[in-house]
């Protein structure tokens, strides 16, 4: 089991959370129950899939959550690029979302990576 408030992923998956929710309030209100709520599950998705993970006993559980988490990654990748594509943000404001989400895929891939080398 791992601590999460250790784990430098999952405090980056709940700041990017964090963002995102403050973000989406700039969203047409007539997408409350569209990609307002898409995007909010898949931003807590990501801290949460890493937490539960983390709360395992099996290195490969938590290396089966973590995929889970950047799965939620790149959906919220997409959404985000939807959301330019649609222009109902600038695209300024979005694309520092856009990197930080791309630090927790690369952060994701190589902590796997690290936890299945640590299990040989």
């Amino acid at each position: 089991m791992h601590k999460i408030e250790d784990l430098k992923i999952w405090d980056k998956a709940i700041t990017l959370a964090k963002s995102i929710y403050q973000i989406v309030n700039e969203l047409p209100s007539e997408e409350r129950y569209g990609l307002i709520s898409q995007i909010k599950r898949c931003a807590i998705s990501i801290p949460s899939n890493i937490a539960e993970g983390a709360g395992r006993n099996l290195q490969k559980e938590f290396t089966h959550f973590l995929s889970i988490a950047n799965g939620s990654a790149y959906e919220l990748q997409t959404q985000l690029i939807l959301i330019i594509e649609l222009q109902l943000i600038p695209e300024e404001k979005i694309k520092p979302l856009l990197e930080k989400v791309s630090e927790i895929q690369k952060m994701n891939y190589g902590f796997q990576r690290s936890i299945k080398e640590s299990q040989y």
